[in-house]
């Protein structure tokens, strides 16, 4: 109830209010932080994989605590790249108190998890390390997605936001020119964010086996759950609860399987989605084996 008050005051409430309202709930969380639980679970990648309808159909269930505050519908703080420098205090002020979860345990019978979904996560290479240093105990959940149409929907959402200027096939062939040095820059910088990394990494934020051996060298195979995002379109209470038994919860019903974050875009021009096709298909052939399991991509 004070939570559902606290989202309709937020939405009719003017930008500075909002901002100052942001700052001191902010500051509380961090003079509190040592009390605050850090994350159960991590939902990793990839972008354009289903990742903020996958938070957001597990953040409705009762053993999964919202991040704080809960009014203001977190999926991630991105503290492990764009915001590494503001320090753990102020990462572990996003999530609930050890009170907060032994209140809730008491009033359910089980002890809730916390948790954030990030698709850069698994993509920068910085980031593994960073997370298994404060978090070695950590369950992570992978979405991966076809790779030609995860970079097709990645250019039209960086179109639609307005950073991309350049037709799909302007923006494959300029992409190792944006990317030029950035590895390194970000190499030599532990708290610079690559932009364009993040942004315009279009084919190669595709070949997701090197992404997963990354935190597979630091995370058991046991405490990694690795799924196609086509699972969690085509059937999305069957999906829930296969990561729902993974991160030990019981199975709970969806109120409302809407999709987040779907942008509609016009057909793939046909010779780029062959070259696309065909660049993909030796890394799906690998990645299906190191998985031991097809996704029905092109091989």
């Amino acid at each position: 109830m004070a939570d559902g008050m606290a989202a309709r005051l937020k939405d009719v409430s003017p930008r500075w209010l909002k901002d100052v309202a942001n700052s001191v709930t902010r500051a509380y969380a961090v003079r509190t932080a040592e009390r605050r639980h850090l994350p159960d679970f991590m939902i990793i990648g990839t972008k354009r994989g289903g990742t903020t309808s996958l938070w957001n159909y597990l953040v409705g269930h009762p053993l999964v605590m919202p991040m704080y505050p809960p009014s203001r519908g977190l999926k991630s703080p991105w503290y492990f790249y764009a915001n590494y420098a503001r320090g753990d205090a102020w990462y572990r002020s996003h999530f609930a108190t050890e009170g907060e979860l032994d209140r809730w345990e008491a009033q359910h019978g089980a002890r809730p998890l916390t948790g954030e979904a990030c698709p850069y996560y698994m993509y920068d290479p910085r980031i593994a390390g960073r997370v298994h240093s404060m978090m070695p105990e950590l369950k992570i959940v992978v979405l991966l997605r076809d790779p030609v149409k995860r970079a097709y929907s990645h250019f039209w959402e960086r179109t639609g936001e307005g950073d991309e200027v350049l037709t799909f096939e302007e923006a494959l062939a300029a992409e190792p020119a944006r990317m030029e040095g950035e590895l390194d820059r970000m190499a030599a910088d532990p708290y610079y964010y690559s932009r364009p990394h993040d942004f315009f990494s279009y084919r190669d934020r595709g070949v997701y086996l090197p992404q997963l051996r990354r935190w597979a060298e630091l995370y058991s195979r046991e405490r990694m759950l690795v799924m196609p995002a086509e699972e969690l379109y085509a059937d999305e209470q069957r999906a829930v609860d296969r990561v729902c038994a993974f991160l030990g919860l019981p199975p709970h019903p969806l109120t409302v399987a809407e999709r987040h974050n779907h942008l509609p875009a016009p057909a793939m021009n046909p010779g780029t989605k062959a070259e696309l096709t065909e660049f993909y298909r030796e890394h799906n052939r690998e990645l299906f084996a190191w998985l031991g399991a097809d996704y029905g991509w092109p091989v």
